[in-house]
């Protein structure tokens, strides 16, 4: 187990429905530069915990805990500002932006041109530079003026990526960033995430196990809202529930 720190966690986390119980007793800690994934079969739980960590949902019981401080009934957006910052699973670019434009609006809540509405749109050019050197750093540094809509599906979803390390993340959560794509930009993807991952705490929803195996440090299977199974790929892909429930025959 590795001494890494421990930069978001949550404890004894559940989440009631009515009579139902989508999200049961979790655990989870996830550490500075490293990757974390939460895995587990379709009505497992896996998104009712992101937003429980994102605050979108508050806990029925339980515990968050961000960089050291109880964010159990702490509001969104100011989760959001203390460094936790969610990507979702269907793409949230603006399309009919230009790819820096799109860095841009991102860059306005750091940069504190977000609510100085009364400035004039040149004041975003300031961000021109910080915006252009983000977008090299991803592989976009040839398409600053292309309408992201013109972007290719996975192209889109590295600006999406883009779009969220502006917001200067500490702990990054990432809702199946490798949904829908072919090998080529699933590769362009796990490279970049790797690479992300230097600097801060990664926390991905995933079904590509291929892509977990190679990526993630730590592994969490969830299964009808509880922890199933944790630790590294090796260790959860070799116990038998986890094999039953979720992996299958195919990884044996």
């Amino acid at each position: 187990m590795t001494d890494a720190q421990v930069v978001l966690s949550c404890r004894s986390l559940r989440r009631d429905f009515g009579g139902f119980t989508a999200v049961n007793n979790v655990d989870l800690d996830v550490r500075h530069a490293q990757i974390h994934a939460l895995i587990g079969p379709n009505g497992a739980g896996k998104t009712t915990v992101f937003n429980l960590l994102t605050k979108f949902l508050q806990p029925t019981s339980g515990t968050v805990t961000l960089l050291g401080e109880d964010i159990t009934k702490t509001d969104p957006a100011r989760v959001a500002r203390m460094g936790l910052v969610r990507s979702f699973q269907i793409s949230a670019v603006f399309p009919h932006l230009s790819v820096l434009d799109n860095v841009r609006v991102a860059l306005q809540r750091p940069g504190g041109l977000a609510t100085q509405f009364w400035r004039p749109l040149t004041s975003l050019n300031a961000l021109n530079a910080k915006a252009a050197e983000l977008l090299e750093s991803v592989g976009l540094g040839g398409d600053l003026a292309t309408v992201a809509a013109d972007l290719s599906y996975g192209r889109k979803r590295v600006l999406e990526i883009a779009t969220t390390l502006a917001l200067e993340p500490k702990v990054l959560l990432l809702d199946e960033p490798m949904a829908g794509m072919g090998q080529e930009d699933v590769t362009v993807i796990a490279d970049l995430i790797r690479e992300v991952a230097r600097s801060r705490a990664v926390l991905m929803v995933e079904h590509n196990l291929s892509v977990v195996a190679d990526l993630c440090h730590e592994v969490t299977v969830l299964q009808r809202g509880e922890i199933l199974a944790a630790g590294d790929y090796a260790t959860v892909s070799r116990d038998p529930q986890v094999r039953v429930a979720y992996m299958g025959t195919e990884h044996d």
